[in-house]
């Protein structure tokens, strides 16, 4: 709940001679928004607070009579008993105020040593460490899924599509891996960006530092960080950290949104090559037959919001002088929104990819349409001493009757074949057939079955 009545003595107030401006003061206030962060304000506060006793700056008393009276307050956050105060401006104002109404003068001694420029800084760095753990879980729990479905699939034979034409056969599992490399890429990117999030601000205070004698150490190992930020003018004022996953969450909905084009393809009449489950489609309120895929098309949409989100926090940096501005206040919605975004989008697949049923039927006959087999052809005749060009140009003829004809490679006679190239003997329907085709690309990274079951269990083994 919001009082945005409140009437409380502001905590850098000594400097103004007149109140601010009601508009103004919701205006520039963020507690709507960066109350979600209370729980990790509180942790960085109790730690700050344990480094201030370690050094002498707080009493064991103090220290405390202030962890006490922290936990106090996020019980009550919890509780739903906090009432949240637009007149003390964010999470850090409101936390402090409570805390001191709750201990006394003591209270009043937590701040000493920070800013609420490096307090936030913090905060929003072990907020989103937090959440990059959740969604690496979540990230691998769709992969998991992903590799289960490819095993599944590996004899699966589907057309392979350039410029969304019939190119080659390949197997479902094959495609499936697809995609698996591409959320190999993220992971790897996630995990990366996670390195430059776990570092420590606390200490650089409003921009130079302080005179206090703290030890940063203290609080980055009580906090977990791997160390603490060299420089506090960069300390500050950095989001560099914010944009980094916002540019990992861009390509992450990049990769979701053209997994989501294929479904929605797939599931069409026109495709039907796959069936969704009831529960990750809806109807339409007019047409009874109608069976939307709901789920894919949303992330599919939600993919704008993120990258609107990744271009939002680049334009809020690119003209910041050090260094911190109240600019900064405007790089929580973009990102609070990105995490949720992700988190859900990835949820939704991770749930839906294992109950995805493959019509392998409609896939083999939409693979046998399209002269699909025509580079085999090629290659057949490559083998048998025809340069590559001239192959080509043969097999070019024949799919040109075939098109006239209304038949495919397979379907017509060695006669007919032997029209094009003398060279052409019974064993070319060997090579013509789509089984034929796919278990000839038999190498690393190739279609055939067996490859595809030993990617899946590479995978498997990376993937833990």
């Amino acid at each position: 709940m919001t009082d945005s009545n409140t009437t409380s003595e502001k905590p850098w107030g000594g400097r103004f001679s007149e109140p601010t401006d009601a508009f103004v003061e919701r205006f520039t206030a963020s507690v709507g928004f960066d109350q979600r962060l209370y729980h990790h304000d509180i942790t960085g506060s109790i730690a700050h607070a344990t480094m201030l006793a370690e050094v002498g700056v707080l009493t064991a008393e103090e220290k405390t009579q202030i962890i006490e009276g922290l936990e106090a307050v996020k019980a009550d956050i919890e509780a739903g008993e906090f009432q949240w105060s637009v007149s003390l401006e964010d999470v850090h104002m409101n936390v402090e105020a409570r805390l001191t109404d709750r201990i006394g003068v003591t209270g009043k001694k937590l701040h000493t040593g920070r800013s609420r420029n490096d307090q936030v800084a913090t905060d929003i760095r072990l907020y989103l460490r937090d959440e990059i753990d959740v969604i690496a879980e979540e990230l691998q729990r769709l992969r998991a899924g992903l590799l289960d479905l490819a095993e599944r699939e590996a004899d699966t034979i589907m057309p392979g599509f350039t410029h969304l034409q019939t190119a080659q056969p390949v197997t479902f599992g094959h495609h499936l891996l697809a995609w698996y490399e591409m959320l190999v890429r993220d992971a790897e990117r996630l995990l990366d960006c996670r390195k430059r999030v776990n570092v420590m601000p606390l200490g650089a205070a409003a921009l130079a530092g302080t005179t206090y004698p703290i030890d940063r150490s203290i609080t980055a190992r009580l906090l977990g960080f791997d160390r603490p930020t060299e420089n506090s003018l960069d300390s500050v004022s950095d989001r560099d950290f914010a944009i980094e996953f916002c540019s990992f969450a861009a390509l992450l909905m990049t990769h979701l949104s053209r997994f989501s084009e294929e479904l929605v393809l797939w599931t069409s009449a026109q495709f039907d090559f796959i069936d969704l489950p009831d529960r990750f489609c809806t109807g339409s309120s007019i047409m009874p037959q109608k069976k939307n895929p709901d789920v894919p098309e949303l992330v599919r949409g939600k993919t704008g919001r993120v990258n609107g989100h990744l271009i939002s926090l680049l334009t809020l940096m690119k003209g910041q002088p050090l260094a911190y501005n109240k600019d900064n206040q405007e790089d929580k919605e973009p990102l609070f929104d990105t995490v949720d975004t992700v988190k859900g989008c990835l949820k939704a697949y991770a749930d839906m990819v294992p109950a995805i049923v493959a019509k392998a039927d409609n896939m083999r006959e939409a693979a046998r349409k399209g002269f699909s087999t025509a580079t085999d052809l090629a290659d057949y005749l490559v083998k048998k001493g025809v340069p590559f060009r001239d192959a080509h140009e043969i097999v070019g003829k024949a799919v040109a009757f075939g098109v006239a004809e209304s038949r495919d490679l397979s379907e017509m006679t060695l006669v007919e074949l032997q029209k094009f190239s003398g060279i052409i003997a019974e064993d070319v329907f060997e090579v013509l057939t789509l089984e034929g085709s796919v278990q000839a690309r038999d190498h690393l990274g190739g279609t055939a079955p067996d490859q595809v079951r030993a990617a899946v269990a590479r995978a498997r083994q990376q993937l833990g």
